[in-house]
């Protein structure tokens, strides 16, 4: 079982960056892949970002490729997600997720595979 807390959020002018942080309990959590997600009002709720148990690989959604950036500390349970050149489309609630089939070797940018999600964090981009 797999307890997720997101934080980080806030409100930035356009071009700006955030830090968003999300900090897992459990004693595997080193075992499972992690995704962001993110959902605006009014619409689906969308993936961002993933990477694998490792840290090995990693997957952007192309509308945050080149500005977003997904990292993991297995030691301190934490994922981060460095998001930098902001824009009013980013503006959403962000969520982190736990997908939890052990060590897969892929990334899942569909919702239904992950088991365990946060409460989200409010992003908010100002033009």
């Amino acid at each position: 079982q797999v307890q997720l807390v997101e934080s980080g959020g806030g409100l930035v002018q356009a071009g700006g960056s955030l830090r968003l942080s999300c900090a897992a309990s459990g004693r595997t959590f080193n075992r499972y892949a992690m995704g962001w997600f993110r959902q605006a009002p009014g619409q689906e709720r969308e993936f961002v970002s993933g990477i694998t148990w490792s840290g090995g690989r990693t997957q952007y959604a192309d509308s945050v490729k080149g500005r977003f950036a997904i990292s993991r500390d297995n030691n301190k349970n934490t994922v981060s997600l460095q998001m930098n050149s902001l824009k009013p489309e980013d503006t959403a609630v962000y969520y982190c997720a736990a997908d939890l089939r052990p060590l897969l070797q892929t990334v899942s940018p569909n919702s239904g595979e992950y088991d365990y999600w946060g409460q989200g964090t409010q992003v908010t981009v100002s033009s």
